[in-house]
């Protein structure tokens, strides 16, 4: 898939897309959000500082791809640590996620959202006319290279790639491998959010 995004004059990005392509993107931003799950319930009380001060979950999350969307704080670069080491790890780790992983979920969360409601306009306009060019402001641009990393993180921990090897392997796939259409989804994401990366910067 062909699409690349360019610069537009006095900031914000525009990216030409087909209706294949727009679907596929909004299906992958949809499931995301289905992952990170639903923001604070309806019935919640009204009160902002309440919700500012509510404590978010101490575990890691359970799924694979919720560990590598919200990794642990606290980690040893130098390898396995000791038991004593890993113990403060673990303490330290699940004390910063008490008090960040819902703000990081909202935002995750804001950032799909945005990537799903611009699509669904330009699915109105590309209705048929077989594609449309997508027009984001500087901020649109943000929240979309924070979307796209988040699904090709989320692609690459169901594919198990873990460093720029991996990568190089999936390039070598048979077609008949069952995990070709997701790595040629990851591969797209990845250059979508390169050519976005190259707009941005000053």
């Amino acid at each position: 898939m062909p699409g690349h995004f360019e610069p537009l004059p006095g900031g914000g990005a525009a990216v030409a897309l087909d209706d294949v392509e727009i679907s596929i993107i909004r299906s992958l931003a949809v499931q995301l959000l289905e992952l990170i799950g639903p923001g604070p319930a309806e019935d919640a009380p009204d009160d902002p500082l309440a919700e500012l001060f509510a404590d978010g979950p101490s575990e890691p999350p359970s799924d694979p791809v919720l560990r590598r969307l919200f990794p642990d704080a606290y980690t040893d670069p130098e390898g396995t640590p000791g038991p004593e080491r890993a113990g403060e790890q673990k303490a330290h780790s699940a004390e910063f996620r008490r008090y960040t992983e819902n703000d990081l979920r909202a935002g995750k969360r804001e950032n799909a959202l945005t990537v799903v409601r611009s699509l669904d306009e330009l699915a109105s306009e590309a209705a048929g006319a077989g594609g449309a060019v997508l027009k984001l402001t500087p901020q649109e641009s943000q929240q979309w290279l924070r979307a796209l990393n988040d699904l090709r993180l989320a692609i690459g921990s169901r594919l198990e790639i873990t460093d720029e090897d991996d990568t190089d392997l999936l390039y070598r796939l048979p077609d008949e491998d069952p995990r070709k259409p997701m790595v040629m989804a990851y591969l797209w994401l990845g250059g979508l959010q390169e050519t976005l990366v190259s707009t941005l910067l000053p």
